[in-house]
């Protein structure tokens, strides 16, 4: 009897986790430790955009990954003064640690000053970079 308790506890606790863990991956958010962080040309290995620049942290086996390249793409296309660099995560691991990057795909969207003024891990929605976008231009 005690066996099937502590069974059915486990799944209650992994299924809120999963449940907690999908609604908050791809979410665009302002996370404290960014506040006023910069990131420049040199450190993203390309040029920043006009308005905004989108940064997204990728690896070579992410499926989300090439979705995410995808749905940045559009966003750049359509929002004029707005850039997207892609760095490899597994090739830039000090640039990594430093910013705090715990999965693929994360973005970071900057201000035309190099700010980071928000963060999204996992695959996010069009909608809501562009909302993001918003506060940084």
């Amino acid at each position: 009897m005690a066996g099937v308790v502590v069974c059915v506890m486990v799944l209650v606790a992994a299924s809120a986790y999963g449940v907690l863990h999908k609604r908050r991956s791809g979410r665009v958010r302002v996370r404290g430790r960014d506040d006023g962080r910069r990131l420049g040309a040199a450190e993203l290995g390309g040029e920043l955009g006009e308005r905004a620049t989108l940064v997204q942290f990728s690896s070579a086996f992410c499926a989300p990954c090439r979705a995410t390249k995808r749905i940045l793409g559009e966003v750049v296309e359509m929002v004029p003064g707005v850039a997207h660099i892609e760095i490899d995560a597994e090739a830039h691991l000090d640039l990594v640690r430093e910013l705090d990057i715990l999965k693929t795909p994360t973005v970071l969207v900057l201000d035309a000053d190099g700010r980071v003024v928000r963060r999204a891990s996992g695959q996010p929605r069009k909608a809501d970079v562009i909302a993001a976008l918003g506060e940084a231009v």
